[in-house]
């Protein structure tokens, strides 16, 4: 039996193989439509909203590679946690679920931040922003204490296990 749940991890390739294929998928479509927008906007050039229309679509591709990017370590992290290691840059190791989580509230955080750029971007100044806006502040203020206080868990509960 020990032999069969030792062997069970290996089911988590199936998760990281889709976070791969998706993650790439992301990265193309971001290249795709980066290459429409260049094209676009030399054709363009003259026009008086281009630099606005621009900044805008930037921002969305912006939010495409980050979304793109959280789905990658999300992939990257299972493996090592579960596989084996990789060869990474070192701020890309994950060495414990509680390092997956962090890897992946901070690109979610950015996320938030560049999706309400993307808002205030295209704001008409008719529309209320406030309340999205607050709204995106209370999820950031929640996923940093949420992470605040688990490292200070974690911390604790190395002190306790080395006797201090």
């Amino acid at each position: 039996m020990g032999r069969v749940l030792s062997y069970s991890r290996y089911i988590v390739l199936l998760g990281v193989v889709a976070c791969v294929v998706v993650a790439a998928t992301l990265f193309l479509a971001g290249m795709v439509r980066a290459g429409v927008l260049v094209v676009e906007s030399l054709a363009a050039i003259a026009s008086e909203k281009t630099p606005k229309t621009l900044s805008i679509a930037t921002i969305e591709l912006a939010d495409i590679f980050l979304i793109a990017t959280a789905i990658y370590i999300v992939g990257v992290g299972l493996y090592e946690l579960f596989i084996g290691d990789a060869a990474l840059p070192e701020w890309l190791v994950v060495k414990s679920l509680d390092d997956l989580k962090d890897k992946l509230i901070s690109v979610v955080v950015v996320v938030l931040g560049v999706s309400f750029l993307a808002q205030v971007a295209v704001w008409d100044g008719q529309t209320n922003l406030l309340p999205y806006g607050a709204a995106i502040g209370a999820v950031i203020l929640s996923l940093t204490a949420f992470g605040l206080i688990r490292r200070g868990k974690s911390s604790k509960a190395v002190e306790e296990m080395n006797g201090k």
